[in-house]
């Protein structure tokens, strides 16, 4: 009677105490520490059971740290003692010399062969479903009478429904976390203009999310944008992907396995990340669409302001005149050119009139030599479609009334650039007025904010000088 009175305060006390808390670590370290006490053992060992890999997962002890293992035991059912239990949904007892049972099981990081006796009790849910399993161990030989045994079994029926609360909150709380994260990405993707920002909060938050060590995204031409923190010992690789096309990966690291939830939490945040892209790329190709519009319209109405000055030139050939106007078309173009190429707002004027000076010289040169000293001067795009047309308007002078070599300079003089061509013509003459110099004084004075200055000093220098 004492006995039973004895076994009865220790199930209410030990049910009370495991449904004090949901957090399901405390639940499972309770229900170890709990039985431990009630029957005297050396030691407890709780399992879950995880149908989705239909194994038995050691998750708590007593009289042993889980945190020292380098990897949690796992039992299918009907593998070992405990997992016999667990698939005959019935205690099985063995009161000496437990490890040359047939049954057990060794595991390297958990000393169990240094216990005599066993006990080893099924958590069912409404005496059916597998909730978990767990035993009690003792180092000296000792059988388990009925009612002791039935004490565990009670223990096990009453904590088996809470187990499932906890881990049904266990789920609740992760998903709620996972719902942050993704609404932090959500927020960060629909504010952010710039592509870099989005990337960057996709990636911090992927590491808050996982506890990763570290992540970035790994974009479809290579580069990785926003690598964060250090590698790990696991790595995990989740597409990127937008409209069944792969255009990324999402690389998140950390020292432990990543879990069945992780890696859908990660799929969540990869496809936010596919849209950020997709989005961030969007909104870059309709500035770069409304830039090439507005640029496109600036040079048309040059064009246009070019064409209308020639028309009003008297005693001009209608045939040198168009082919002038070709000239000044195929100098905006070149510009367009070199700004596509370097996918920059700064035009290299090097390169630039390279080009130039090879067009113009095949149809003009006559056999002349064309020499350039160009030093690294950048402009931006606008002036440099001004300087393009200066440039052409020169060289092509040099080249239609000129005499001798040319020569061509670029070069940086007292913080500010010079344009010079020189010939060894006799002086500047007729080619000091015309429509072409009409433009050239125009650009280099509105659009350059510089001077022009055409002299005559044992040939004809034209030169051009502006801030840089």
């Amino acid at each position: 009677m004492e006995a039973t009175e004895r076994h009865l305060r220790l199930l209410t006390e030990t049910t009370a105490a495991v449904n004090s808390t949901l957090d399901l670590e405390e639940v499972l370290h309770l229900i170890a520490t709990r039985v431990a006490e009630a029957l005297h053992a050396d030691a407890c060992f709780v399992y879950l059971y995880d149908d989705r890999s239909d194994e038995l997962i050691l998750r708590a002890t007593y009289g042993t740290s889980v945190e020292d293992m380098t990897r949690r035991p796992r039992l299918r059912p009907g593998e070992g003692i405990t997992g016999s239990a667990a698939a005959e949904r019935a205690p099985v007892m063995i009161p000496a010399q437990a490890h040359l049972d047939p049954r057990f099981k060794l595991f390297p990081n958990l000393p169990e062969s240094q216990y005599e006796s066993i006990l080893a009790v099924p958590i069912l849910v409404h005496g059916e479903k597998l909730a978990g399993a767990l035993n009690v161990r003792t180092r000296a030989a000792r059988e388990y009478d009925a009612s002791e045994i039935g004490l565990v079994e009670a223990i096990a029926d009453q904590v088996a429904q809470t187990i499932v609360h906890a881990q049904l909150y266990a789920q609740m709380q992760r998903r709620v976390a996972e719902l942050e994260a993704l609404a932090r990405i959500s927020e960060a993707v629909s504010e952010s203009l710039y592509l870099e920002e989005s990337l960057e909060a996709i990636v911090k938050t992927t590491m808050d999310a996982v506890s990763a060590t570290g992540a970035a995204l790994v974009l479809e031409d290579g580069r990785i944008a926003w690598p964060e923190g250090r590698a790990g010992t696991h790595a995990l690789r989740t597409p990127l992907r937008w409209r069944s096309r792969q255009i990324g990966e999402l690389v998140a690291d950390r020292d432990t396995p990543f879990s069945d939830d992780d890696r859908a939490l990660l799929e969540a945040i990869a496809h936010h990340a596919a849209v950020a892209l997709e989005h961030g790329r969007a909104v870059m190709r309709g500035v770069l669409a409304q830039e090439i519009h507005h640029r496109v319209k600036n040079n048309l109405q040059t064009v246009a302001s070019l064409l209308r000055l020639q028309s009003r030139a008297e005693g001009v050939d209608p045939r040198e005149a168009l082919e002038h106007s070709v000239n000044r078309i195929l100098a905006i173009a070149a510009v367009h050119e070199v700004l596509t190429e370097q996918r920059d707002e700064d035009v290299e004027l090097a390169d630039l009139i390279d080009r130039l000076r090879a067009m113009l010289v095949q149809g003009l040169a006559g056999g002349r030599d064309v020499s350039a000293s160009l030093e690294a001067v950048s402009l931006a795009g606008q002036r440099a479609t001004a300087l393009a047309l200066v440039f052409s308007e020169l060289l092509q002078n040099a080249l239609e009334h000129g005499a001798g070599d040319v020569r061509i300079e670029l070069a940086h003089r007292d913080g500010e650039v010079v344009l010079a061509i020189s010939d060894e013509g006799s002086g500047p003459g007729e080619r000091g007025a015309g429509t072409g110099l009409s433009i050239v004084r125009a650009l280099v004075s509105d659009e350059l904010r510089g001077t022009f200055d055409l002299r005559s000093d044992g040939g004809t220098r034209a030169e051009v000088v502006f801030p840089g």
